[in-house]
Formats: structure tokens, sequence, C-alpha cells
């Protein structure tokens, strides 16, 4: 009998565990260690911040669904891991021993990193976490109140785009439905090189048809952007040039801001010498594999991936839903042929689906596979993104209630692929 562990129920360690439980022996115990006792459809946070979402509509009780499945679910937070004694320390001072280790904890949030930057002790809000979204509500509605500036975007060292640009374009259509556009002057400051960059050097023409939107909901842009300081009522940013170079100093005036901040690795796996890289991200190969703890696998948004090329301002490689399902369904066959006494062999493949919802619109698109060169490299903008994406986060969160969310992310972009009649 082997007990395997997943450290995390995010997208990637709620589908590696649905998928490990099916491919390992039926005597072995698995378990999954999360702090919450429920998972959060992270995508829908935007809609939380402006009202269009409560709490409720996006959060699954964990405990039905993994009970279901035959899969142990111990709340609490993970202190440290010990990979020389195969073990996960949990901050009420009990361990939890393994055979395996899935690690899927996502990422910390590097708010420290900028003074001002946060929803905690500084002064921008996130839709990183559902508490963030939530309270960023009251910070929006404020606003609202009181128009005035508004800035969004992306900070240095950031990974995540498609969240901003979310945001951006649901803060702005919200805005016109209140009647209050004309008087809340909108920024968008980002890393990237390039509006539409999306840490991807963009998908197909992403940075036409993102600048089209910025330009037909008159937001203004600054891109290889470099967040200096963050105020009450201000944010001082610098802009450079292709070389590094400062350009231009920008002093932005600001009612109200939401930024990404750039991800690090969490505490309970930081500096642990051949687990994580100097960030804290969990090392891999083309197995998931960790070279030095071969019993360690890694998924999600917490692995270590390299940019995809130079910038200006560092800009991180996002780790979209699709391609986080393939690592997590990579992970399980690969755990059950080492059950099996077979090597594992099995590779994600690292495809990216994304659809951006804008309010009353949006942008989709798919890269095989996320990092260029590409055999697809599509992407596409339209009303019925926003309706497709309404529909994606229900009939999701349903395959998450009654354990079944294995390949979700495959078989929208299959259907998109056919839909579109491009050819995969």
């Amino acid at each position: 009998m082997a007990r395997v562990v997943v450290l995390g129920a995010g997208l990637g360690g709620v589908i590696a565990a649905y998928n490990i439980r099916k491919e390992v022996p039926k005597q072995d115990e698995v378990i999954v260690i999360n702090e919450n006792s429920f998972y959060q459809f992270v995508p829908s946070n935007p809609w939380v911040l402006v009202g269009w979402r409560e709490r409720e509509d996006i959060l699954v009780d964990l405990a039905k669904p993994m009970k279901k499945r035959h899969v142990q679910l111990i709340v609490g937070a993970a202190k440290k891991v010990d990979p020389d004694a195969k073990s996960v320390l949990m901050s009420d001072g009990t361990s939890v021993p393994y055979d395996y280790l899935v690690i899927a904890t996502g990422p910390e949030l590097a708010f420290d990193d900028i003074e001002g930057l946060g929803p905690e002790s500084g002064f921008t809000q996130s839709v990183c976490h559902i508490d963030h979204a939530q309270s960023g509500r009251a910070a929006f509605e404020a606003l609202c109140e009181d128009p005035g500036p508004a800035i969004v975007g992306a900070v240095q060292g950031a990974s995540c785009f498609g969240p901003a640009y979310e945001t951006a374009m649901i803060i702005e259509t919200e805005l016109r439905k209140r009647k209050i556009r004309d008087r809340v002057p909108m920024t968008f400051v980002t890393s990237e090189p390039y509006i539409g960059h999306l840490g991807l050097d963009g998908v197909g023409d992403t940075k036409g048809l993102l600048e089209s939107e910025m330009r037909d909901r008159h937001i203004k842009w600054i891109t290889n952007a470099r967040v200096k300081k963050v105020e009450a009522t201000r944010m001082l940013v610098e802009e450079l040039n292709e070389d590094g170079t400062v350009k231009t100093e920008h002093d932005l005036p600001m009612k109200f801001s939401m930024m990404l901040p750039a991800f690090r690795g969490v505490a309970a796996v930081r500096d642990i010498e051949g687990l994580v890289n100097p960030k804290g991200f969990i090392i891999t190969d083309q197995h998931q594999r960790n070279p030095k703890y071969p019993e360690i696998f890694g998924i999600g948004v917490c692995i270590a991936i390299p940019p995809v090329g130079k910038t200006p301002v560092p800009v991180g490689v996002p780790k979209t839903g699709f391609m986080i399902e393939s690592m997590g369904n990579a992970v399980a066959e690969n755990i059950g042929a080492l059950r099996k006494g077979r090597e594992a062999t099995h590779e994600a493949t690292w495809n990216a689906i994304c659809i951006a919802d804008f309010g009353d619109g949006g942008v989709a698109f798919i890269a095989q596979p996320q990092i260029p060169p590409r055999n697809v490299n599509w992407s596409v903008s339209g009303g019925w993104v926003h309706t497709a994406k309404v529909a994606f986060e229900k009939y999701f969160l349903r395959k998450v209630r009654t354990g079944h969310a294995e390949t979700f992310y495959e078989n929208v972009a299959l259907g998109l692929l056919k839909t579109h009649k491009i050819k995969h």
C-alpha cells in the first residue's frame, strides 16, 4: 500500500487527486491537504469585485465530492515539506507522511515587493483570491460613490495577465451601466512589452484585438511599466525603453486600483535545495517530477517555467487552466505507472485555452503548445465570449461538485476548435 499526498486543492490539486484515485490501486491512500475546506473558481473573482457574483456562487465544499471519490481531505495549513523524511509538517504540529507527494499549492502573492501594493497593508485591490475580491468590492463601490481615476494592470514580475484585462473591461462595462463611466478616467499599467503579450509573446492577434478593445473603451495604457510605489491617491510608475533605461516617469492620480502582483513559491517549500529555484518554484522535468526528489511532483502555478524571451521589465509565463489540467493528468498517469512497476513516461501537453470575459464581449484564444513556436495560434473576439464564460463557470463548478472535472479544459478546447473549424 502507498500513500499519495496532494498539497493544495486548487484547479491542479483537485484534478490530480481525482485522477490519481483512478490510476492507483484501491488499497492506496489518496490524501489532499488544503488550507480551506472549499474550492474557489478564481476566474470568477473579477465578477465578485463588481457585484456580479456572490461568494457562495463560486465556492464548492470539497468534503462531499472528495468522499465520493474516496479521497481523504485534511483541512489545515502546511508549515514545511520535509523531503528527506517524506512528510509534510502541519502548522498544528502534526505531520502527514507520504510515499508520493504532488505539490499543487499555487503561489504566494508577493505584494511586499512594492511599497503600497496589495489589499491588506497597501492601496491596491486584487482578484487572486475570493477574500481579496470581496474586500475589493467595497473599494469599487466607494469609487462609484465618489468617481475618480482608476488604474488596473499587472506589476513587474507578474505571470498572470488575463485577469487584469478582464477586470479592466468588466469595471469599464459596469461603470457604463451605472452611467458614471465619463467620470472615471482609466489607465492600464502592465509590465508586458506590448498590449496582448500575456506572458506568451501574444497568441494569434491578441495585440490587435486587445488594443482595439482599449481604444473603443477609452482606456489608456502604459507598457514596459515598472511600479515604484503606490500611495493612497497616486501610483508612481517608470516606463522603460527596450534597452531597460527609463523612458518616462508617470505620477498617476488614483481613486481605485487593481494590480496583479508577482508570484513566488509558498513558504512550505521555499529554500529547499534541489526542490525549488531561487523564487521558490518547484523544479520539475518533462514528467512533472523533481530530479532530486523523484517521489515529488509539481503542477500548476507553483512550478518553475522560464520566460518566453527577454523583456525590458520582467514578465513571467502564465500557467493556464488547460496547461494545469494536462499536468495533473500526466502526474496521475505517472504515479499510476510507478505503482504498477513501470517508468514515468507521460508528459503534459502544455496547451493553453483562455476565455477572457469583458463584461459585454471578450476574447478567446487557443495556443498549442502554450509556449511558441506553435501548431495552433488562434484568437478571436466577440459578444459570444461573455456568454461562453458564464456557461464555462456554471459547467465547471458542477463538474467539481460531482467529482468529475478531470478533462474539462480539453473538451472545451476541442469544442472551440471544432466550432471555428480550426485544424488541430
